[in-house]
């Protein structure tokens, strides 16, 4: 667990929700990995897509999650870390992404590709890089229904969480609450972290305000299985809430 001293949320957490990143998966039976991760009970897939341009790696495009899709019934949402998603928004609901999650630092407009995204059907979100302030995000809160805070630079899995980054999803916890805004969807707006979350951070990001956990390469690391390590990780993110 981090030794960062955050402030609690304000409000009461939201639930908790585990997020598996397939980064890790074996690419050659990606639909089989999409399976036994719903069958380990994680609350939705990541794809985090990758153009060799806003981040230096390449990953999945729309035909590869399209194949995956018959495979799970969890929802998908795209992480798109990519130099100007917006061309490319329609193809990955056609996938199957029920969420489409753009970078703050990569669109031109921000508000024209978060209502682009709606318009599509998907459920809008927004991530912000370590370096970035939350000031970025503070004018879309009614567009979107989830804020990324991301807490390693993105690029590649097996990085190192980023400590300091849980008083700035403190930060995004206290503004998301004092401006009693409900998100795209009226539903309330969560948070998400991604980046070296495990057993030992993931405590860290929880009791900050973050109640969407991704969680890759320490997930499949996991000695006792997919199971054991979805359900662990569960367990250590709501106790933190409760702390």
């Amino acid at each position: 667990m981090s030794s960062t001293t955050v402030p609690r949320p304000i409000e009461p957490a939201r639930p908790i929700e585990i997020v598996p990143s397939v980064l890790p998966a074996d690419f050659a039976r990606l639909g089989e990995e999409c399976a036994a991760l719903e069958a380990a009970g994680v609350d939705r897939i990541q794809w985090d897509v990758m153009d060799g341009v806003f981040v230096p790696n390449l990953t999945f495009g729309p035909d590869v999650i399209a194949a995956c899709r018959p495979h799970a019934q969890v929802m998908f949402e795209a992480h798109l870390m990519v130099v100007d998603p917006d061309p490319m928004l329609g193809a990955y609901v056609d996938a199957g992404c029920e969420m489409l999650i753009v970078h703050a630092e990569s669109v031109t407009h921000l508000h024209r590709s978060l209502n682009r995204v709606a318009e599509l059907g998907a459920k809008p979100a927004v991530a912000i890089n370590p370096s970035t302030p939350i000031d970025a995000v503070s004018h879309v809160l009614d567009l979107v229904d989830m804020v990324l805070v991301m807490t390693v630079n993105p690029g590649f899995g097996g990085q190192a969480y980023i400590a300091t980054m849980e008083p700035k999803i403190a930060a995004l916890r206290r503004l998301i609450d004092e401006s009693g805004c409900a998100g795209a969807s009226g539903a309330g707006i969560d948070i998400e972290v991604d980046g070296g979350i495990s057993a030992d951070t993931i405590s860290g990001a929880a009791a900050a305000g973050a109640n969407v956990l991704v969680s890759g390469s320490a997930l499949y690391r996991c000695a006792d299985g997919l199971a054991h390590g979805v359900a662990d990780l569960r367990c250590r993110a709501e106790a933190a809430t409760r702390a």
